[in-house]
């Protein structure tokens, strides 16, 4: 065992040194360490919380990467293109693709006796993956698509329900707006709530041969495709393996394909997310700032209450260096407690959060009701190991101190 380490741990776990290890100003710069390790920690699981959860209602609406009309303006009255079943195949083909289904949206007015409100419908076919739907889905059901009846079941949200004061299996008119006003009956088969406010307020799924009819467009014709893939780091890669495998493409009636990821459908909301790295950046720094002052404060009040043993030590033949690794050992254990004490507090608030929902949020201003908690263990382990890293770099200067301590001036001093 070497020398600075066992003399490390003698005068740490000592039951005599007890009293010293612990006075106040060490166990400050301890609880520093804590309240720090677990801010981090909370900070990290809240922010990739939110990113994910964010995430996962933007694709649900809409996909990670969609094929629509080049000619689109950028509305949600969209220009059709053919979507045949060899465009499927050949982008379902490319690599980190998982699904490919078809859809086609058109706006509407919703309309009953006592209010009115305007909304999308966003037709999807028999293929039409709706387990985004399911994980929300409040009351009533989905609605039914089959290939043989063209359905007259809607899925409307909460918010548009609560507007028009509609309940399961109600029915409600929609008046669609182009040469001439066309109006169609549905039924709400059921009523979902994401609590993502900017498409709930908006989005009503149903049949897209409904809009299929009412545009006057044949059964191969879509507003596009949603593409979702297996792995959303990998994003772009994905939507430039689609991009080449649609480009220069044109359909039967000559229209060419263009293709768009959900970030470039969604660019300020995106742009939120990403300026929240920079905010854990920016909380990271500081805890670790507070920590590493906090244990300076506790390196230099134990050199000052061992200054005896420092002098004794160097009368007997220990270098400054071997002096230094005993005091650093010891800041290293008081490093370590801090750091296990900071991630049993911060994974029992996160946890809580988690499971309790205990602090709520408005969804009107953050997309979610409530702060998200994701349990990501490689960034944790990451940002223990830098913690005790770091801390222990910041004390190598303060530890410098030793070097002045002259074992003759001690012993003339006792």
């Amino acid at each position: 065992m070497r020398v600075d380490f066992f003399i490390a741990r003698r005068i740490y776990f000592n039951q005599k040194n007890n009293e010293l290890v612990s006075r106040p100003a060490v166990k400050v710069a301890v609880a520093g360490i804590i309240i720090g390790v677990a801010v981090m920690l909370i900070t990290i699981g809240v922010v990739i919380g939110f990113k994910h959860e964010i995430s996962h209602k933007v694709i649900g609406f809409g996909g990670h990467i969609q094929v629509v009309n080049f000619d689109n303006n950028n509305t949600y009255e969209m220009q059709p293109v053919v979507v045949d079943s060899a465009l499927m195949a050949n982008v379902r083909s490319q690599e980190g693709v998982a699904d490919v289904q078809r859809f086609a949206t058109k706006p509407c007015m919703l309309k009953t006796n006592e209010s009115f409100e305007g909304v999308v419908l966003k037709g999807v076919t028999v293929d039409f993956d709706w387990d985004f739907f399911v994980q929300h889905l409040e009351e009533g059901e989905l609605p039914v698509i089959s290939d043989s009846v063209v359905s007259k079941d809607v899925l409307i949200s909460r918010t548009i329900a609560n507007a028009l004061r509609l309940k399961v299996d109600d029915p409600i008119f929609a008046y669609f707006i182009q040469d001439n006003v066309r109006a169609r009956k549905f039924r709400v088969a059921g009523i979902y709530n994401t609590h993502f406010s900017e498409y709930d307020q908006l989005m009503m799924l149903g049949d897209a041969r409904q809009i299929q009819q009412l545009n006057q467009w044949r059964e191969d014709q879509y507003s596009g495709v949603e593409v979702k893939i297996e792995d959303m780091s990998r994003l772009q890669e994905a939507a430039d393996n689609v991009y080449y495998a649609t480009a220069n493409r044109f359909d039967v009636d000559g229209n060419a394909y263009y293709t768009q990821t959900i970030e470039d459908l969604n660019p300020q909301l995106f742009a939120w997310l990403r300026l929240l790295d920079m905010n854990v950046w920016v909380i990271i720094f500081l805890m670790l700032s507070v920590a590493g002052f906090n244990m300076i404060a506790g390196l230099l009040i134990l050199i000052l209450e061992k200054v005896n043993l420092i002098g004794t030590l160097k009368a007997m033949g220990a270098n400054n260096a071997l002096v230094r690794k005993i005091f650093l050992w010891q800041a290293g254990f008081l490093i370590l407690k801090g750091v296990l004490w900071g991630n049993l507090l911060g994974l029992l608030l996160c946890v809580l959060q988690y499971y309790f929902h205990i602090i709520p949020l408005d969804s009107n201003a953050y997309y979610v009701h409530f702060v998200p908690i994701a349990f990501t263990w490689g960034y944790w382990a990451l940002l223990n190991v830098g913690t005790v890293i770091i801390s222990i770099l910041v004390l190598i200067a303060p530890s410098h101190m030793i070097t002045h301590i002259s074992p003759a001036k001690v012993m003339r001093y006792e």
